[in-house]
């Protein structure tokens, strides 16, 4: 099983280019969704279709960005803490693994040192926002449609497949 990487992962052996690349082909679907684009070329593979010649390419581009809470100085200390606790734990183990005395001491200054810095910076970083960006959030990059591309050689018989698909019962 192959599982592709946004890095590339070493795969110019299969004729993939180094550098970033418009993409080429005839289009042989339009979807709504990735999902459905997924759908189509996992089709075209169990169907024994050399799906090395198929791309799918998001079309449309936006970055959606979903609104998670309103943020309040509580709630920004209490993240900057927790966070700054997690990151004393972990060095206060490495500490503690390397000083031949009082493990548990290492851990636990780490654990008060974490949650202190955590605290103090995540303080600096909302006090200096100054209300501009009261709430947290996550970001999306996504597509408006997603187009399923195949080069020309055997574009008609993707198709063919495709088609196929498309008059599958839906279940």
């Amino acid at each position: 099983m192959m599982v592709s990487s946004p890095f590339g992962g070493g795969r110019a052996s299969q004729g993939l280019p180094r550098l970033p690349t418009p993409p080429t082909g005839w289009p042989i679907g339009s979807y709504a969704t990735y999902g459905e684009a997924q759908q189509a070329v996992d089709f075209l593979a169990e169907s024994e279709f050399s799906v090395s010649d198929v791309t799918i390419v998001g079309v449309d581009l936006m970055v959606v960005e979903r609104v998670i809470a309103r943020l309040s100085w509580g709630r920004v200390l209490g993240t900057g803490a927790f966070s700054g606790a997690w990151f004393g734990v972990f060095a206060g183990v490495l500490l503690g693994l390397f000083v031949n005395r009082g493990f548990v001491l290492q851990v636990l200054t780490g654990l008060v040192l974490g949650i202190l810095s955590g605290l103090v910076f995540a303080a600096i970083g909302y006090g200096t926002s100054r209300g501009r960006r009261d709430f947290s959030s996550a970001s999306q990059l996504v597509a408006g449609r997603y187009d399923v591309l195949c080069q020309p050689r055997s574009a008609e018989r993707a198709r063919e497949l495709l088609a196929k698909l498309a008059l599958k019962p839906s279940s």
